[in-house]
């Protein structure tokens, strides 16, 4: 295995694993804590906001003080920033549909791949679904980059 491979597969790995622990030790993977958080209007939990904060306190200094500046990855691969920052209406139908199933369930992606772990079947089915979700999107919207495509 060369030099690059072993780099990716490192820092997939560290990284993952400090996602994952931190997403436990925060109480971000415990679908009620989530849940409570999004009740402004009942028991509200404001807790998740500063791990969310705490999160960016870090990662922004280091974004621009290390990251922004290579250019790359540290697995190798281009940081590719987008182009506009247009908000489009794929954007925002996307955020309504993503904020409708983590409301119901109070499971968001990153916390349930951490919640892994645990062997809830709940969890497996949910992101079995996201996947399933993923693949029929991401299908639907190639059909309509070949229809505008067509109609250009």
């Amino acid at each position: 295995m060369n030099r690059t491979k072993v780099i990716q597969l490192a820092s997939a790995l560290v990284s993952g694993l400090l996602f994952g622990a931190g997403m436990v030790v925060s109480g971000m993977a415990d679908p009620h804590k989530v849940l409570a958080f999004l009740d402004i209007t009942g028991q509200w939990d404001p807790s998740l906001m500063f791990v969310m904060g705490g999160a960016l306190l870090i990662f922004a200094p280091f974004y621009h003080l290390v990251i922004k500046k290579r250019g790359h990855a540290l697995n190798g691969d281009d940081i590719n920033l987008p182009a506009t920052n247009k908000v489009e209406s794929t954007l925002v139908t996307g955020s309504m549909i993503f904020g409708l199933g983590w409301g119901i369930a109070g499971i968001c992606p990153g916390p349930a791949v951490s919640s892994l772990s645990g062997g809830s079947s709940t969890i497996v089915i949910f992101l079995v679904s996201m996947l399933l979700g993923i693949a029929l999107a991401k299908r639907y919207l190639a059909k309509g980059e070949v229809a505008k495509t067509v109609c250009s």
